[in-house]
């Protein structure tokens, strides 16, 4: 059996690419296993160090690896991407996990437990039926006003608008149109209901979770914002600070430098957009309560306000709520309003 002391894994759907590499980083063995073959070949190696891209189906990889006793190790995928060297193959794109797991200012990332996978599932489905409802009410406004029938934006609205469309009253829409409009109407409400099935799962989730409970203590993160944070972060401990939690959210300035000249222009956009979203949907709901009250986050948020606008504001309070929520989950406390 070869000698390795690191095992780089490319991960694919059914031909996995296993890479090894001594303590000399030369390569001991680069070959291609059947999905069926891999388990077995890891289990009958001694306990080593794994790395993987953090990417398709490496969450459920990393569990099964860390119990046979290795150490797994999951990379940024973006951040392995520049180790890649020749052509695009398996062979040298598993070259490149290894040489990058070597590299120490590489961070890597947090394997997920089940329960955080679970959450995370729960948040990808709702937010699928979410853009389906929307895109479902966006264009149905779009071929009804082609028949002269327009309509503000809102749900409300959007069901006053079917309403007026069913009428029999309603000449410019033929007896063809009024019959789909029935089987909107159905889709409309299913897709409702099925939304709002996930979050009362997430709710009971949230009231059940002390790290859920904790962020929920938060101005602006509520159980949506709580539930999905937890599914992505843990605990935060793979974070040294909060600045670096907001970093890897991309709610930071980009900087960019030469020499003495130092200029800053809008947020990064990195890591999590679905996250990134989120938080600033909660920063603005917060922000638009912050009038009239005096704790200190309300002040400062409504002076930012007046100063820098109302949408600036909010990316700068959501990157501040996140902050506060990784402080909160470190010392294992709620948000205490002063």
């Amino acid at each position: 059996m070869n000698q390795h002391n690191l095992i780089a894994i490319d991960l694919a759907k059914n031909v996995f690419q296993v890479c090894g590499m001594n303590e000399h980083q030369k390569v001991t063995v680069n070959e291609a296993l059947k999905r069926h073959q891999l388990a077995a070949y890891i289990a009958q190696q001694p306990p080593t160090e794994i790395a993987m891209e953090a990417c398709y189906s490496s969450h459920y990889w990393a569990r099964c690896f860390t119990a046979m006793g290795h150490q797994v190790t999951l990379l940024p995928a973006q951040h392995v991407k520049p180790f890649v060297r020749g052509n695009k193959s398996d062979r040298n794109d598993a070259v490149a996990i290894a040489e990058a797991a070597r590299r120490p200012g590489i961070r890597p990332v947090p394997i997920k437990t089940v329960e955080q996978q679970d959450i995370q599932a729960l948040h990808r489905l709702r937010s699928r039926y979410v853009d389906a409802r929307r895109d479902l009410m966006n264009q149905t406004r779009g071929l009804l006003s082609e028949y002269g029938l327009v309509a503000a934006k809102g749900h409300k609205a959007f069901l006053t608008l079917l309403r007026a469309a069913e009428e029999p009253s309603h000449s410019p829409l033929t007896p063809l149109l009024k019959s789909q409009l029935t089987y909107i109407r159905e889709d409309y409400y299913q897709l409702t209901k099925r939304i709002g099935e996930l979050t009362s799962l997430l709710t009971r989730i949230a009231r059940q979770h002390p790290h859920c409970q904790r962020l929920a203590s938060v101005p602006g993160i509520g159980v949506i914002n709580a539930t999905a944070l937890y599914s992505a972060i843990g605990n935060g401990s793979q974070f040294k600070n909060g600045r670096d939690l907001a970093v890897w959210l991309g709610l930071t300035p980009r900087q960019s430098s030469s020499g003495e000249r130092l200029t800053s222009g809008g947020i990064t956009k990195r890591g999590n957009r679905y996250l990134r979203k989120q938080l600033i949907h909660g920063a603005r709901a917060a922000l638009s309560r912050c009038a009239g009250k005096d704790d200190a986050l309300s002040r400062w948020a409504t002076r930012l306000a007046a100063r820098r606008g109302p949408n600036k504001a909010c990316v700068a309070l959501a990157s501040r709520m996140a902050r506060i929520a990784w402080v909160l989950l470190q010392r294992q406390e709620t948000y205490q309003v002063r």
